[in-house]
């Protein structure tokens, strides 16, 4: 299989409601640069840790649950393996599925390196609900909404991609498909 095929997974949680809007299927990817103090999930950290699970195999869980609203990628850090989440994340959408998407890279890194990486922009174009920034233990905040410190955005992706600036999520809105 292709690195298309094959994600490194820390785990997954059939049915979340807090890791965005609605009933989510959320899946923890397996390693991530950022190394944040305080971090929620510091054994997603080691890159060599988890265990590989295929797209497929993902996406038939998925399909096994009529319940769900969308899915979640979270970490790690989701980019470090863009072109599997970018696969996952076109079958996501094909299904009708929302895509939310946590990163420790801001918004603004993520568009940089999208101009040298065509999975990233690939992923960054099918993300409904962006969710940006590393963890800042001395920002954390445990009233907010989807995240854990308050210099992380929800970043609303399809009307950042109408309006050219960054557009924040706001719940009354919802997040359109």
């Amino acid at each position: 299989m292709s690195g298309g095929e094959v994600l490194r997974l820390a785990g997954i949680v059939r049915e979340s409601i807090v890791d965005g809007p609605g009933i989510r299927f959320t899946v923890f990817c397996q390693g991530c640069p950022h190394g944040c103090p305080g971090c929620h999930n510091p054994e997603t950290h080691d890159f060599k840790g988890g265990s590989d699970c295929s797209v497929d195999r993902l996406m038939e869980e998925i399909d096994k649950d009529p319940i769900l609203s969308g899915v979640t990628f979270s970490g790690g850090e989701p980019f470090c393996q863009a072109e599997a989440f970018e696969n996952m994340g076109r079958k996501v959408k094909d299904r009708g599925l929302s895509l939310t998407v946590f990163s420790g890279f801001t918004y603004e890194e993520l568009m940089k390196m999208a101009e040298k990486d065509i999975h990233v922009k690939g992923l960054l174009e099918l993300t409904d609900l962006l969710i940006d920034g590393p963890f800042e233990e001395s920002l954390r905040d445990l009233t907010l909404q989807f995240r854990g410190s308050s210099n992380q955005r929800l970043i609303d992706m399809n009307r950042t991609r109408e309006s050219g600036d960054i557009v924040i999520w706001e719940q009354d809105t919802g997040v359109r498909h």
